[in-house]
């Protein structure tokens, strides 16, 4: 018992030590705008919990499970998804936020629901519903988070939707940034109902959720990518930060398995990109001389970012991975095979009368409605309903 603790007590003093301290720029509770609609505080939560507790019982929440991070759920067990990914950028971002004493469950809260606006089939899914859309009002994925949590949610009497905190609903929104012009509808409406001060950046804790999610796919995507044969450990050596790994490595490490290797990379990736993020952080609060919440939302430019360094090897990853990666054969095949069933989808329900609709969507909808509502339905749908689905009537 006594070991324990003093590995506890270790623990405990080395966070100290390369921790900084940054709460004077943090998210406060105390200082919430609050609720669209009013509601009693809980006597054993903090609001930002709630939300996160809200996230996490949604019923859009719990279809990321079967939703294409970027292979479609189906192709193999071990490959992320946009549940598994959303999981990994929590982590990432709450390690981030605990180092500097920033408010924790609202960066989990933002991190896990980042993704939750997304379709079927990932990005081939919201390129084909933008098409779909282009007549009416368009589809992007973050609207979509906003239209699910503000209106599609039916879990409570009192309101439509999870009526989440300011904060939370503002970090969804400008979580890559100020958003000044081309405002999806569903974000304009709400901005006029409470006000989302969409000129400004959003609070640190929303922007490390997003850098947290730039960390976590670059790395993940390096390990399905290598899990799928798409590239070799001979190509990463030539990648500024991966080739540096893979040179430290022992000379016999290619007579490990694929998983301790990959591990091996992704998990020293990882941590220099995040090492890299905190010390930006840190930087540019002095920089900047930033002293309160509201200063870096007026701030002239992200405080939560890569280093200039690291921005520009980051780039060189992720250019590799588009043309080793997303523009392979294999991928390719599958967008437009998802493409074709998001496509066909829409135009189906589109089509149908008011006795379909009701039998498979569950509602009646006007004809002026029709649009969005196939949409929403469509959007909310996993790779294997939606498959199953453009099966069934194909």
């Amino acid at each position: 018992m006594s070991l324990l603790y003093n590995k506890n007590l270790c623990y405990q003093f080395y966070l100290v030590m390369i921790s900084e301290d940054l709460s004077f720029i943090s998210t406060n509770q105390e200082t919430s705008k609050g609720r669209l609609y009013k509601e009693n505080y809980s006597q054993t939560r903090s609001e930002f919990q709630r939300d996160r507790d809200r996230i996490l019982h949604s019923a859009a929440f719990r279809r990321l499970k079967h939703k294409t991070q970027v292979f479609v759920s189906n192709e193999g067990d071990h490959y992320r998804t946009r549940l598994t990914h959303s999981l990994e950028v929590s982590q990432i971002a709450r390690s981030i936020s605990k180092i500097f004493n920033l408010n924790e469950d609202l960066t989990e809260t933002l991190s896990l629901s980042h993704d939750i606006g997304h379709p079927p089939f990932g990005h081939a899914g919201e390129d084909a519903l933008s098409e779909c859309m282009v007549s009416h009002e368009g589809f992007d994925h973050n609207d979509q988070a906003i239209r699910i949590v503000h209106l599609l949610e039916k879990k409570y009497f009192d309101f439509e939707g999870l009526n989440l905190t300011w904060e939370t609903l503002e970090g969804l929104v400008k979580h890559n940034g100020p958003m000044t012009k081309d405002v999806p509808k569903t974000i304009e409406a709400l901005d006029k109902e409470f006000d989302l001060k969409l000129n400004e950046f959003s609070s640190i804790e929303a922007q490390i959720a997003s850098i947290a999610d730039d960390i976590a796919y670059n790395n993940h995507d390096l390990d399905d990518g290598l899990r799928a044969g798409f590239f070799s450990y001979d190509d990463l050596a030539e990648l500024p930060m991966i080739g540096e790994i893979i040179k430290n490595f022992p000379k016999n490490y290619n007579s490990y398995d694929m998983q301790r290797i990959n591990n091996e990379i992704t998990r020293k990736s990882t941590s220099i990109m995040i090492t890299d993020v905190i010390n930006t952080i840190s930087e540019k609060v002095k920089k900047s001389k930033v002293r309160c919440n509201e200063d870096v939302r007026l701030n002239n430019e992200k405080i939560a970012d890569f280093s200039d360094k690291t921005k520009e090897e980051v780039k060189y990853i992720r250019s590799f991975l588009s043309m080793k990666m997303y523009n392979h054969d294999k991928v390719k095949a599958m967008t437009s095979n998802a493409h074709q069933i998001i496509s066909s989808l829409f135009k189906l329900f589109i089509e149908q009368d008011e006795k379909f609709i009701k039998e498979h969507m569950k509602k009646i909808i006007s004809d002026e409605d029709k649009p969005r509502a196939v949409c929403d339905f469509i959007a909310g749908m996993t790779d294997n309903y939606a498959q199953n689905f453009y099966n069934k009537f194909n």
